[in-house]
């Protein structure tokens, strides 16, 4: 039987980041032929280097990380800190969708699914920096996504948090009983989501099922943000 990503070749940066790891393991199981790029992109000749090395992408990934210095009041952040999770998150977006939508327009099929964050969906103090750049994010998508839609291109993003995975719930926060309880106080659902389960809606929106999704932030949080 044939798998649904059979055929596919799909690049997923900063691959032993965040959801990398279950994005490579869900996207190979199926059969695509993964790129699993680890390379840092934090300037506009590296990110063309990771889109031309990889030749032909049926699939792009935009799996981003960055520290979210939670805890620190708008007043109190540095200015190296605001600058650096831009870079982790924002500007590496553009340039990596930049290079690699020309050739999905000209053969008028392709998918792009960014790994962003509920949090801009939902208002938090003490995570300014974080929100506003995962904000850009979703505004960027919602603005790119209609821009290329013509085109038969789709771009989304999955608003995630409350997700298993090294970057934001390392093992040690997971023995916390503070956090315990307040996971279970703010999530509807009383627990995080599996690595899989947030991979699947990547495989989603990668396959032909999800071509009238345009431009979508699209929560995955337990009911956190709705």
């Amino acid at each position: 039987m044939t798998s649904r990503m059979t055929g596919k070749r799909i690049l997923i940066t900063r691959s032993q980041d965040y959801m990398g790891p279950a994005c490579v393991e869900m996207f190979s199981k199926e059969g695509g032929d993964v790129i699993a790029d680890e390379s840092d992109l934090n300037t506009e000749a590296a990110c063309r280097k990771v889109i031309d090395d990889a030749g032909h992408i049926d699939v792009l990934i935009v799996n981003l990380a960055a520290p979210n210095h939670y805890g620190v009041l708008v007043t109190d952040l540095a200015e190296e800190d605001w600058l650096q999770t831009f870079e982790l998150l924002v500007h590496p977006l553009q340039r990596l969708v930049k290079h690699a939508l020309p050739p999905m327009i000209e053969r008028r099929k392709g998918k792009i699914i960014v790994v962003g964050s509920a949090t801009p969906l939902r208002p938090m103090g003490r995570l300014s920096a974080y929100s506003a750049a995962r904000g850009a994010q979703i505004s960027y998508v919602k603005s790119v996504g209609v821009e290329v839609a013509r085109h038969n291109v789709q771009v989304n993003l999955i608003a995630q948090n409350w997700v298993e995975n090294p970057a934001y719930y390392p093992p040690e926060l997971m023995e916390n009983e503070k956090f315990l309880k307040n996971l279970k106080d703010q999530v509807p659902l009383g627990r995080l989501a599996k690595p899989e389960e947030d991979a699947a809606l990547a495989l989603f929106l990668a396959g032909e099922e999800s071509d009238f999704f345009v431009g979508q932030a699209i929560p995955f949080s337990g009911g956190w943000a709705n």
